[in-house]
């Protein structure tokens, strides 16, 4: 007797593609196809890189160029006899998938972490670990500073003070909004660390509204997270708050 097939398993039978389909699609099709078939979000802010194979970064940035260097055209720029665009399309190809966005290429940074030996449980501050990121929305720069403490228990895995900015770049380089990013960031963190308080204040400067729209130079965005005893106990958040004061000055 034949099997009915649900609609999701018909769905899915309809997207599979042999491997010499796969072969002749272009890398980002390739790779968007992995994660359809996976049910794997890919939003701006995601990190895809267990869906990329050896050698997909380098045709993705081929691919990059080709349609940066359609936008030039389509801007009416003169990319053959204006010396200062001629590899302009490939230095944003390679900008993108290298630089400000290897956050979604790349997988995490491998992070040593250590036990708690000694069983420290007093508060701890990293920071400012300067940050660069980029709206989602425009593409423009976000210029930042993230302050991160710490409150640990026995239980705790310790990391060294160079990881935390490694970890908050991989996070940030990537197109995203400031809100969702410090969660993320966040996140990881709490994983990690697995701390008995975690918080993150992050201030940044966003060229979507300096160099756009109101173009107002003067305003930042300042937001926080608070997790654990920093939500639960007012003292220690103050002592947080008011240490991070004194950094700032």
């Amino acid at each position: 007797m034949a099997r009915t097939l649900t609609p999701a398993t018909e769905s899915r039978q309809r997207l599979l593609r042999s491997d010499e389909d796969l072969a002749r699609m272009p890398a980002s099709e390739r790779i968007r196809y992995r994660l359809v078939t996976a049910d794997r979000r890919y939003h701006a802010n995601d990190n895809i890189s267990a869906f990329v194979r050896a050698g997909e970064l380098e045709e993705l940035k081929a691919e990059v160029q080709a349609k940066m260097q359609e936008v030039l055209q389509a801007l009416v720029i003169d990319t053959e006899s204006d010396h200062n665009t001629n590899e302009t399309a490939k230095r944003v190809a390679k900008m993108y998938i290298d630089e400000v966005f290897r956050g979604r290429f790349q997988p995490m940074p491998a992070v040593t972490e250590f036990p708690n030996v000694e069983r420290l449980n007093e508060l701890m501050i990293v920071g400012p670990i300067t940050v660069r990121s980029a709206c989602s929305h425009h593409m423009c720069p976000i210029f930042g500073r993230i302050w991160i403490g710490i409150l640990p228990n026995e239980h705790s895995n310790l990391i060294g003070l160079s990881k935390y900015a490694r970890i908050a770049d991989w996070i940030m380089s990537r197109p995203q909004i400031q809100e969702e990013a410090v969660t993320m960031l966040a996140n990881e963190l709490q994983e990690r660390v697995r701390p008995d308080g975690l918080a993150l204040v992050m201030e940044a400067d966003h060229f979507c509204m300096h160099w756009r729209g109101v173009k107002d130079t003067d305003t930042a965005m300042t937001n926080s997270v608070m997790r654990g005893a920093f939500l639960k106990d007012a003292n220690l958040r103050r002592e947080f708050l008011s240490l991070l004061s004194r950094k700032q000055g």
